[in-house]
């Protein structure tokens, strides 16, 4: 079996305020509404999130991007008002980690390698 792409699915409550508010996350609107419950943006060639109105799912979910400056998106997203918990050193000092939560409660780990 041959894997070529990963979609991280992120199901939320409202997909109206959902849209919005990871329009702000990511700094950009969404590349695609497939659905009138669906949103997406394309990372990568091979990395998209969906945003997926899911009531009875939402909140359940996490996600790790990685990113090539943490320090630099931890401060574009504060000024969105979008709050994360403190850096911490994971991977055997390999990695730096922060967490985003969205309003539903969703994880989004943002991890940056280090040295």
């Amino acid at each position: 079996m041959t894997m070529r792409a990963v979609l991280a699915v992120v199901p939320v409550q409202e997909i109206d305020k959902a849209i919005e508010w990871y329009s702000g996350f990511f700094g950009r609107d969404a590349d695609t509404r497939p659905m009138d419950s669906l949103a997406e943006w394309h990372l990568s060639e091979l990395g998209v999130v969906q945003v997926f109105e899911d009531p009875e799912r939402a909140g359940r979910t996490a996600v790790n991007l990685t990113v090539d400056d943490l320090d630099g998106t931890l401060r574009r997203l504060s000024e969105q008002s979008i709050e994360s918990r403190d850096p911490q050193i994971v991977s055997g000092g390999r990695q730096r980690l922060a967490v985003v939560q969205d309003p539903d409660g969703n994880n989004l780990g943002l991890i940056e390698s280090v040295g």
